[in-house]
């Protein structure tokens, strides 16, 4: 077959949507299909096209205020004038898939929307209500909507009364990667806390942030980069933690999975997950995590391996949940068969595709 993935942004950026897409794609290239993602890239700075481990990248100049909604009618113009077997867009949040579902309305359009229902900051959720009319036209073109969580299939029925056409397919991760980690002790003998993800505002890094100060034999590892990354360095800043905090980006893929197997607990205290990648891999490396209440974060919670916390509870409740999980770093995951590998995922994937 020959597939085009629409998507905000790719690799070498990084987040939940940019991870999914790069492993299916990568993975479907494997199996002997032809994989074109089209993508935006808002800095210029990317290249306009180039092969990544088999998938031809295509990138779209974009207008995107606040690094949001990634405005590229380019994307439509170019859909349709191409012949694809599958145009499958993701992300309800940005308009790549509005301009894919323009282009490519029926039954060779897909749609993953990793639906949060509200807006990350003040400005997107001012917008929020009107692009619903755009959005609810996405859902209306797309022949099969997939959805990575329960959580996420229930906000989007519950929006857009579309249950006959979803089909639930959780994210995965690479199994295989965690087989034979080893974590490496910390030289200082402090534990170590872990974030991976983009620095957002309402991704809660600073409450960690702000809670070190109480926590005097842990550090923080931060790996990633966004938008609140200013605020969050003068925070540390402010309460004196600075030091005691080591922010990674641009780093390889080993480097991370050494993080995620030399951390003693990661945390996750987003308000908006569709699903949560890097608590999964967090929990495949055998790192008790905690994640905040009220998302799909919610299905990983057993309250043994991973402790959930209201968001209304996140500044009194964290240190108590982290003191609780310190001495529970294990070498595997005990219910690893809750997590789906990457390559079972492809395999639900393609199944859709054929039909």
């Amino acid at each position: 077959m020959k597939i085009a993935q629409i998507c905000p942004r790719y690799a070498p950026e990084i987040g939940g949507v940019e991870t999914h897409v790069k492993e299916i794609s990568e993975k479907l290239v494997q199996r002997g299909h032809a994989v074109d993602v089209i993508t935006t890239d808002p800095t210029g700075k990317l290249s306009k096209n180039e092969i990544i481990n088999g998938v031809n990248v295509i990138r779209f100049k974009a207008f995107a205020p606040g690094n949001a909604y990634f405005f590229a009618p380019q994307i439509y113009s170019y859909l349709k004038n191409q012949d694809y077997d599958i145009v499958h867009a993701h992300s309800y949040h940005a308009l790549p898939a509005f301009f894919a579902a323009l282009a490519r309305p029926g039954k060779k359009f897909v749609f993953t929307p990793h639906y949060h229902r509200s807006g990350h900051t003040f400005f997107r959720n001012l917008l929020h209500k009107p692009y619903r009319l755009l959005g609810r036209m996405i859902f209306s073109r797309a022949y099969t909507i997939i959805c990575v969580s329960e959580f996420e299939k229930g906000l989007v029925n519950e929006d857009f009364n579309v249950s006959g056409k979803i089909e639930k397919i959780p994210n995965g991760i690479n199994l295989a990667e965690f087989e034979k980690l080893r974590p490496q002790k910390d030289e200082s003998g402090k534990k170590t806390l872990l974030y991976v993800g983009r620095l957002e505002e309402y991704k809660g890094v600073q409450y960690i942030i702000q809670a070190l100060p109480e926590l005097p034999d842990f550090k923080l590892k931060i790996v990633g980069k966004g938008p609140y990354e200013d605020e969050l360095h003068k925070l540390a800043d402010q309460i004196g933690v600075f030091d005691r905090i080591e922010w990674l980006k641009g780093i390889s893929r080993d480097e991370l999975l050494n993080c995620y197997a030399s951390a003693d607990i990661f945390l996750m205290l987003s308000k908006h997950e569709a699903y949560g990648i890097t608590v999964a891999e967090a929990l495949a490396a055998g790192t008790p995590c905690v994640v905040a209440r009220g998302s799909a974060l919610d299905e990983f919670v057993d309250g043994i391996m991973c402790i959930g916390i209201e968001v209304s509870d996140i500044a009194d409740k964290l240190i108590e949940s982290i003191c609780t999980l310190k001495n529970n770093k294990i070498e595997t995951l005990k219910n690893q068969n809750k997590l789906m590998d990457w390559e079972s995922v492809t395999d639900k994937i393609i199944t859709l595709y054929e039909k």
